[in-house]
């Protein structure tokens, strides 16, 4: 067995593909021995694959464009999470967006991720950052959560399930975006797959199983759910009624080069970097490797 370390975000629904292709051995088949490292802070996932300390990552999209404007060598090679998931979810007596004028809102960072969803979102409403409202950077989507909860912060973007919870919980969602966008992806290390062909290939075609199995075995799907994250067996099966509706997961696999180009015009945007606009999404998405792992299926 080929051992192989993935770096993960917390332990949120988004894993999901990974966590099913490790239980049902998908990965084990194809001689990987998988370890998934579930990490509280985003930049960290990143960072440990430009280290070596992980091999692969379920990582926040935008630090791949990161690290290529900082002359490093990770690109996207599969998709995670390629259109938004979300639902920017407040506590009770705030009824629109246009409410969080003067409120906290927790993002994972203000360097990536979800920051650039907000400030786009408000902005529409009028409200300028950091003039009008406060962002609370707090990490992934549990911490979040803690927060919303504990009063910490006045509102949040929650993914399946957790947004269906906070409902449940008196909590109020004041928008649902699920336009395409690469929100997080599979990343490497370009260097160490160029060096480590056979074993990526491996590891890919047990990828696009988990995938395809994601949209099939909605049972198993329910019972790794529960066991990973300790969610209650209703609200993985809204999770994923959610996902395969909306085609958050791509059964393909593949990257979203819409919702890579949606990313990289909207962080320019919203961090004055205009020259991030001129540059397209398969500049960061290197297809050559599902596409061989693919064939070999």
């Amino acid at each position: 067995m080929t051992p192989l370390t993935m770096a993960v975000v917390s332990r949120n629904y988004f894993n999901m593909p990974a966590w099913l292709g490790l239980h049902a051995g998908l990965f084990a088949a194809e001689g990987i021995d998988l370890a998934i490292e579930h990490i509280e802070g985003i930049e960290e996932v990143n960072d440990r694959v430009s280290t070596g300390r992980a091999q692969l990552a379920y990582g926040v999209t935008e630090h791949v464009i990161l690290d290529a404007e900082s002359g490093g060598h990770q690109v996207i090679i599969g998709g995670n999470v390629n259109r938004l998931p979300f639902s920017l979810i407040a506590r009770a007596g705030i009824a629109s967006l246009k409410d969080l004028r003067g409120k906290r809102i927790g993002v994972s960072s203000l360097r990536a991720g979800s920051s650039s969803l907000i400030m786009k979102l408000l902005a529409a409403e009028g409200l300028q950052y950091p003039g009008d409202y406060e962002l609370v950077p707090c990490g992934p989507i549990l911490a979040r959560w803690d927060l919303l909860r504990s009063g910490g912060i006045d509102a949040g973007l929650q993914g399946a399930p957790l947004n269906h919870i906070a409902l449940d919980q008196g909590f109020v969602s004041l928008c649902e975006p699920r336009m395409d966008f690469q929100f997080t992806s599979l990343d490497v290390d370009s260097r160490w797959a160029d060096a480590n062909r056979d074993t990526l290939l491996r590891f890919l075609r047990g990828f696009l199983r988990a995938h395809e199995r994601f949209h099939t075995d909605h049972d198993l799907v329910r019972d790794v759910a529960v066991k990973e994250s300790g969610i209650e067996p209703r609200y993985a099966d809204r999770a994923w009624e959610e996902y395969t509706r909306d085609g958050i997961f791509p059964r393909d696999g593949e990257a979203s080069e819409a919702g890579v180009q949606a990313l990289i015009e909207t962080s320019a945007l919203i961090r004055d970097l205009p020259s991030r606009a001129r540059t397209h999404a398969a500049d960061y998405i290197d297809r050559r490797w599902l596409a061989e792992a693919r064939a070999s299926l």
